[in-house]
């Protein structure tokens, strides 16, 4: 039966980030807890539900399911058995860039969860960006230039290999949304997916991109997490990027990845 719990949440930085720790999801959530849960989500960006390695690969999904609809990557297979969850293992020049998940869909993931299963002795942890900071952040002079601005997003050289031509993977997107939850707005162009501004050439594009790449990832807008085995990452897609530091000397690293369908960015 689910148990009703009094959640503890700290805060981990000054932009973004937080630690929850009295509850164990295996054993599921009340309705108020939960609530809890959203609300320190919303909140932060960034939560960690520490210490929830007897999650089962059906709990996952299970309390993955409370969140919204299940994303079922369109190129990288889940692992057997178990649609929706992906294994992620090691640092590699996708997962090392600032980014957020799979901004090339129409409807890009509204949030990821991501639980440690296998860690390195060191290394490997992931950082974190408030992109809704990194746009207020911005001079009101660029905020109304780019507020009307649309980005192109394209699939990785992955969905290449899946055998899904460019169109299939290519969308595009405001290059600032709003969050259809809180109503803030963030910036929403990143490294892996966005391929130029809408109407413009890639040379055109770049120095702006780059600019707003560059102001994402200033270390006052960031938190750095280290793993522990058990700790269950939820992130808001929406208004969050990351990245993983590709430092663990190649020694096993394995995450299971959740995602939930978001709505049209607008």
């Amino acid at each position: 039966m689910p148990t009703v719990v009094e959640l503890d949440v700290r805060r981990q930085a000054g932009a973004l980030g937080a630690v929850i720790t009295g509850v164990d999801l295996s054993r599921g959530v009340d309705d108020r807890t939960f609530d809890a849960i959203h609300a320190a989500f919303l909140e932060h960006m960034v939560i960690c539900i520490r210490g929830q390695s007897a999650m089962t690969p059906e709990d996952q999904l299970a309390f993955a399911a409370r969140w919204g609809e299940i994303s079922v990557h369109p190129y990288v297979p889940s692992i057997e058995g178990y649609p929706g969850i992906m294994r992620i293992y090691d640092p590699n020049p996708v997962t090392v860039t600032w980014h957020a998940d799979t901004t090339h869909m129409s409807r890009p993931p509204a949030l990821t969860l991501l639980l440690a299963r296998v860690l390195p002795p060191y290394g490997g942890d992931t950082m974190f960006a408030n992109a809704a900071l990194a746009y207020d952040g911005l001079s009101d002079g660029l905020r109304a230039t780019i507020d009307g601005l649309r980005a192109v997003h394209q699939g990785t050289e992955l969905a290449a290999t899946a055998g899904l031509d460019r169109e299939a993977v290519t969308t595009t997107h405001p290059v600032v949304r709003t969050h259809p939850e809180t109503g803030r707005r963030a910036l929403f162009v990143n490294g892996n997916y966005t391929a130029r501004i809408d109407g413009w050439t890639e040379d055109e594009s770049r120095p702006l991109l780059d600019y707003l790449y560059a102001q994402v990832a200033r270390p006052e807008y960031t938190y750095r997490h280290r793993w522990e085995v058990g700790d269950l990452i939820i992130w808001d897609n929406r208004c969050t990027q990351h990245a993983v530091v590709g430092d663990t000397g190649g020694a096993e690293r394995t995450l299971h990845r959740v995602t939930i369908a978001g709505d049209e960015p607008y």
